[in-house]
């Protein structure tokens, strides 16, 4: 009987585990699965508002509409193993599905940890040996083996698999450990970047706004006053500036642009062009003449946005509908339909939902996912310089290129 292989897979988060369970189908390998952490799949719980926001179920080849980068280097992968493969994988292992508004697909049971449960089962039925709370510090390599030192010894492999994520929400263990390691072996890494990142404004009116969620909104990015960038959904005010669906999506954007360049501005109404805005300000003023345009404004928007809007505006709130002037009220309409947003930053890496930037896709082989420039050297999920957008998008990055570096070891 020949000596089986060993197969090392640093980091159990979606990737890793994906990685693990495929190696571990094939009868030559002996896998060990090593994560830092207490248990694996940490990052699981995060997503989907702690639903876990399994995938996408729009089809595999539009997919790559929702990557903004290096989306040439994924075909390979999420060809090989696609959404459908995920879902039915999952079905396989007694976990049910259910499909939510924007293709979004969560476990029937609204539970991550139930998703969890289905790849530790995963794991056990493909005997792969998971060591947890073991920290890798160092991985060197000498002829044909690696040698991985951790916390609780040093083991040797002859195949090696790097899924240890990025540094965004590094409570989840990803703390950046794998650009260290991948460095050593001579590549090179991308500046890691947060991306879906909740953005920072520097406005005296978000201490007023702050928890106020807003629906059916589009949110508009200028650079140079020139329309880049518009998102159509929901944000929600914070008392730094604005984070939720569409203001994570932007800020993948607003990375690649000066400070000083960028103007962003929110439309309220954007059902009601500026015309038809007025024709309904004319009617609610005329309708309650005597009333404060305070109390009016309130048919339009929240209370506290309402109040905002006619401050910025510079109109008195007690000033009855029939005071107010046709220039005051194209400054109302200004307002709602372009209410400024004053841009400062992105969010720190630590609140970003995933990380851009990691090792350079050119030195790993899109096919195999194999280092091309140390043999038997794998690398998934995270840790590569791939992203995508908010939806389940970066999960079924995370098991592609996971899956397609288990079945090339």
């Amino acid at each position: 009987m020949s000596k089986k292989e060993r197969v090392g897979i640093i980091g159990g988060g979606p990737a890793g585990m994906m990685a693990a369970i495929t190696a571990g189908k094939n009868p030559k390998n002996q896998v060990v699965l090593l994560e830092k952490n207490e248990k694996l799949g940490k990052k699981l719980y995060i997503t989907g508002k702690g639903r876990c926001n399994i995938t996408n179920s729009i089809d595999i080849s539009e997919f790559f509409n929702y990557i903004p980068r290096n989306k040439e280097f994924l075909y390979s992968s999420l060809y090989s193993f696609t959404n459908d493969d995920i879902i039915k994988m999952l079905d396989e292992l007694g976990l049910k599905t259910v499909v939510e508004r924007g293709n979004r697909v969560f476990p029937e049971s609204n539970k991550s940890n139930d998703v969890l449960k289905a790849f530790e089962k995963a794991l056990r039925l493909n005997n792969v040996e998971i060591h947890l709370n073991n920290e890798v510090s160092a991985i060197e390599k000498s002829q044909d083996v690696f040698t991985v030192k951790s916390i609780r010894g040093n083991l040797e492999f002859d195949k090696l698999i790097i899924a240890t994520g990025g540094i965004s929400y590094p409570m989840t263990g990803s703390t950046g450990d794998g650009y260290k390691f991948s460095k050593k072996f001579g590549h090179t890494v991308v500046d890691p970047e947060p991306s879906l990142v909740p953005v920072v404004l520097k406005d005296k009116y978000l201490s007023e706004l702050q928890g106020l969620s807003i629906k059916n909104a589009e949110i508009s990015v200028y650079v140079n006053k020139k329309l880049k960038h518009s998102e159509f959904g929901e944000f929600l005010f914070a008392h730094f500036g604005i984070t939720g669906p569409i203001v994570l999506t932007l800020s993948e954007y607003l990375s690649n642009y000066k400070k000083n360049e960028i103007e962003i501005k929110c439309d309220f109404k954007p059902a009601l062009d500026t015309k038809k805005l007025d024709t309904r300000l004319q009617r609610e003023f005329t309708e309650n003449s005597n009333k404060q345009i305070l109390t009016v404004m309130y048919n339009l928007l929240p209370r506290s946005l309402a109040k905002v809007v006619l401050e910025i505006s510079e109109i008195d709130l007690e000033t009855p509908c029939h005071q107010i002037t046709k220039a005051e009220r194209q400054k109302i309409n200004d307002n709602i339909k372009g209410f400024p947003m004053t841009y400062d930053s992105l969010a720190d890496i630590k609140l970003a939902i995933i990380t851009k930037g990691g090792v350079n896709v050119k030195e790993i082989n899109p096919s195999t996912m194999e280092s091309k420039i140390i043999p038997n050297l794998y690398f998934c999920g995270e840790l590569i310089d791939i992203n995508a957008f908010t939806g389940g998008f970066n999960l079924q990055l995370a098991y592609s290129t996971g899956f397609l570096a288990g079945i090339s070891v």
